[in-house]
């Protein structure tokens, strides 16, 4: 995907009509992505006796929408493969659920604010989606656990750097 401007009532500071603002600012939510497929339906849904195991994979990326700017696009990313205990894929949803965030911090704890302040604030919205998805799509809605930010933040920089696909510019 091609950088993109800031949204145009946001100036080139992020800072909306020149309001005053804090360390951290979410300018703008919104789904970037999201998909629900069930491969082996209508069969599935007469078939399946017992409640699917769920597997989910979090992804969270970060990226400046400016060089040298302060706003930020921080996408967090889910996915849910549902399995019977056949091995049959009941379901799989996918969700990118982004935010623009102007940050105001110092260098040196950028990374934290846009990598667990962001997604953390990002999270419950993304977690009633995949609830509502999944329920609409006829299975008991999937109700994500919480998620330790700062323990997965932790966990990946002690494994040799910033999380995968996440770019700070």
């Amino acid at each position: 995907m091609s950088d993109l401007p800031p949204p145009a009532d946001l100036p080139p500071n992020g800072a909306p009509n020149g309001q005053p603002q804090g360390p951290l600012v979410v300018n703008l939510q919104y789904v970037k992505d999201l998909s629900f497929e069930v491969p082996g339906a209508p069969e599935i849904y007469t078939t399946l006796r017992e409640q699917p195991r769920i597997d989910v994979a979090l992804d969270v990326q970060a990226r400046a929408l400016q060089d040298g700017g302060n706003v930020f696009e921080v996408t967090l990313q889910i996915r849910c493969d549902a399995k019977t205990s056949d091995g049959a894929t009941a379901f799989i949803a996918e969700l990118a659920y982004a935010g623009l965030f102007t940050v105001n911090v110092q260098p040196d704890v950028l990374e934290p604010v846009l990598l667990v302040e962001c997604p953390r604030l990002l999270f419950p919205f993304a977690r009633n989606i995949l609830s509502d998805v999944t329920r609409d799509g006829g299975f008991m809605p999937v109700a994500l656990t919480p998620i330790d930010f700062v323990a997965l933040w932790q966990s990946r920089r002690a494994q040799g750097g910033m999380p995968e696909g996440t770019m700070l510019s």
